[in-house]
């Protein structure tokens, strides 16, 4: 068997940042953080709670990389322990916040 084939964001389309060097993901196959067979499907489901997991449980810069991922609106794959799901709602939610400040 080879080297895992990167399935996420490309590292250089979306800007690594010095958080990312320290995430626990790096140490995991980044299949497990990016299934392809989404969340509806039995393997789905496993591969984003043991992704969150890892993030919950080992990860150092977790709130880094959650903030980043919603700074930047990732839509795809587990980021700060959020899957794409959990992310929309904060966004969501974090929006009418934003525009009850600005106006």
């Amino acid at each position: 068997m080879g080297k895992p084939h990167w399935k996420g964001p490309r590292l250089s389309a979306i800007g690594l940042t010095s958080f990312m060097a320290s995430g626990a993901c790096r140490e995991h196959d980044p299949e497990l953080f990016f299934p392809v067979s989404g969340e509806d499907t039995d393997k789905g489901e496993m591969e984003w709670v043991a992704a969150k997991r890892i993030c919950e449980m080992e990860c150092p810069v977790r709130t880094e990389c959650l903030s980043y991922a919603l700074d930047n609106r990732l839509m795809y794959g587990v980021w700060g322990g959020r899957s794409e799901d959990e992310r929309r709602g904060m966004l969501r939610r974090r929006e009418p916040a934003r525009a009850r400040v600005t106006t």
